[in-house]
Formats: C-alpha cells, structure tokens, sequence
C-alpha cells in the first residue's frame, strides 16, 4: 500500500506548488529569456527545498523545526532582502537575443539561489504538517512510509514547474527584444513587491 503515500505525495507536492509566488515568476521569467532549461532548474531548486520541509514534518524532526522556526524573523529578513536585490537586479538586465544560444554556465548558482530563496519561508513546515494531518497521514507514518511520501512530494512540485515551463514556452518565440524587456520590468516588480511583503511579514 505504500504507491498510495507516493500518490498522496505526488498530489500535495504539486498542489503546494501551484501558488505563482516570487519561485513562479522567477521560472516563468527564465523560461521566457534563456530557455526551458533554466526554468525548470528554478523548480528543481523549488522542490528540493520543497523535499526538505517536507521531510521535516514528516520525519517529525522537531528540533530542526524549533529552530528554523525560533530564527524565522533573520531567515525571511535575509530572504526579502535577496528578494530586493533579484528584483532590482532583474529589473535592470537588459534581455538577450533570443535567437543566440544562452551558455549554460551558471546553472548551479541558480540551483542554489533558488533552494536558499525558498527555504526563507520556515512557515511551509507548519504548511505540510496542516496538510498531513488533514489527510490523516500524521498517525499513518512510519520510516519507509514517510520516505514514499516525500519522494512523491518532490516529483509533484517539479511536475508543477515542468507544466509550467513547457507552457512558458509557447510564448518564447513570440517575444522580440522590447517584449523581453518587459519580462524583465515586470518580473522584477513582481518579485521587488514579494520582497516588500516579505519584510512587512515582520511588522
């Protein structure tokens, strides 16, 4: 019976995913200005940190929880102010010409800075364990249970991005480079307004 945690977690996963906040615009602007491959590196980044809080609610590991927590007002004021400064600096790149091949150097870096940009938010911990315990899954868990689980969380968030890539890029083509330009001015005002909430999120 265990397919059916991979199935719940496949659902949660891509269900948790959807929300288009500052991760979905990053995805979608990368899409649109260098390619599906570095959009769907923003989701791979997205589900691992996904994956991680994930584990935590469902191994129950309290004391990285506490802590994440405990420190959650340094953890989203570092978070908004990264925010800031993609939004600003996205604001500012000039596009490329879509018709010259993007290196794919840089990969990594954009991994990472997306796992770290999502983990800003600890609250997603209270998140998944608001959802497994609505579907009964808290008292259900055991090791290898919990392991099916969350395997099925990180590949139903990158299905999300996946969707949402492959569908970004219908429009590449479309866009010339004063519409890439606009990608540009509106994706970094859209992730400067997230980092605005972010902080206010302090208050």
């Amino acid at each position: 019976m265990d397919y059916i945690f991979f199935l719940k977690g496949l659902a949660i996963g891509f269900a948790m995913a959807i929300p288009v906040g500052p991760i979905g615009v990053l995805c979608i602007r990368k899409t649109l200005t260098e390619g599906r491959l570095r959009g769907m590196v923003i989701g791979l980044g997205a589900a691992t940190a996904d994956l991680f809080y994930a584990s935590v609610a469902a191994f129950g590991l309290t004391l990285i929880s506490d802590t994440l927590i405990s420190q959650r007002f340094w953890i989203r004021l570092v978070g908004g102010a990264l925010l800031l400064f993609l939004g600003i600096r996205i604001f500012r790149a000039l596009p490329k010409d879509p018709k010259i091949r993007v290196d794919n150097g840089g990969i990594l870096r954009s991994y990472l800075t997306t796992v770290f940009l999502t983990l800003t938010n600890p609250l997603t911990i209270f998140a998944f364990l608001a959802v497994f315990a609505a579907l009964g899954l808290d008292s259900e868990l055991r090791n290898f249970s919990a392991a099916v689980l969350v395997v099925g969380v990180f590949i139903g968030s990158c299905l999300w991005f996946l969707l949402l890539s492959s569908g970004t890029i219908l429009f590449k083509n479309k866009l010339d480079l004063d519409g890439l330009r606009w990608v540009n001015k509106i994706a970094g005002i859209l992730i400067i307004i997230s980092s605005l909430i972010a902080f206010g999120s302090l208050l």
